[in-house]
This record gives structure tokens, sequence and C-alpha cells, in this order.
């Protein structure tokens, strides 16, 4: 068996010959699906991680992450199919949105009924933490109808 080279440049192409990378101050976007699995929360703060600490933004990490585990967590748990985040970046704001089929927007959050309770307080750590936040119902597309995205700003200090 012979196995063809690949059109790709090779891992020791001189770095000169790859594009520039995108100016700091430069809108770019990144995006994630993955499957109804209970590591995909994981997966996309892992991906997460790793792209805003290429584009020099780890001080954005831990709450992008914190905020982005409790909504694809509720995706995993609630929905009856495939996930996605989406990551923008319009300096100085970073816009996390998670996408996934359930028609159900999330409910305002209500204290729970004791401190013990496992659940039901997602939307007051997105409230807390973001510092903007909403979310919509989409239509009809190519995996079938209904669906939402839930979405959370964070904004650059200093």
């Amino acid at each position: 068996m012979r196995i063809e080279p690949t059109p790709y440049a090779p891992y020791d192409t001189p770095y000169a010959l790859h594009p520039a990378p995108i100016p700091f101050a430069e809108p770019w976007s990144y995006e994630l699906v993955f499957p109804r699995d209970p590591r995909g929360p994981r997966i996309a703060r892992t991906t997460l991680r790793a792209v805003l600490g290429a584009h020099e933004l780890a001080e954005l990490s831990y709450r992008a992450e914190l905020l982005t585990s409790e909504l694809t967590t509720n995706s995993v748990r609630h929905a009856q199919g495939p996930a996605g985040v989406r990551l923008q970046w319009r300096h100085p704001v970073l816009r996390v949105s998670v996408w996934d089929l359930s028609p159900d927007l999330p409910k305002p959050y209500r204290p729970a009924v004791g401190p013990e309770a496992e659940a039901g307080r997602g939307m007051a750590i997105l409230e807390l933490v973001a510092d903007r936040w909403g979310g919509c119902a989409i239509g009809e597309g190519e995996l079938g109808s209904g669906g939402k995205t839930i979405w959370f700003e964070l904004a650059l200090t200093g």
C-alpha cells in the first residue's frame, strides 16, 4: 500500500509561508459543534481556553469557561441533539453563543428551594458573571425545526 502525500504544508514549512496572525483589535470567530455527549462541555471549555490563550485573552478565560460550562451542560442535559459554541471577538468584547435544538428558552432565575439543591443556579451565575447576556429562539434549519441560542458578553478591562 502506497500513501500519497497530502496537499497540506508539512509541519516543517517555514513560518514565513504562513499568513500573519490576526491583529489583536481585529475581529475573529471560531465555532465548535458537538454531539449530545457528557464530554461536550469539557471539550468546549478546553477549546475556549486554547483560543483565548492563543489570542492573548487569558484574562477572560475563567469567566468565559464558567459560563460556557453552565450553558453547554444545560444543552447536553435538556436538548435532544447536537449543540454548538461560537466565540466572536469584537475588540474589546468577547461574545460566546451556545445553541441547541431545544426550543425552550431558560426561565428567569428563581432562588432554589434550599442550599443543598443540586440544580437551578445557572441563570443566577450568568446574571452575576456576564457583562451582558440574552437569548433568542431560532427557526427551522438543516438540523430540523426549533432551537435556541443563549449568548453572553465579557468586556476586556484596562
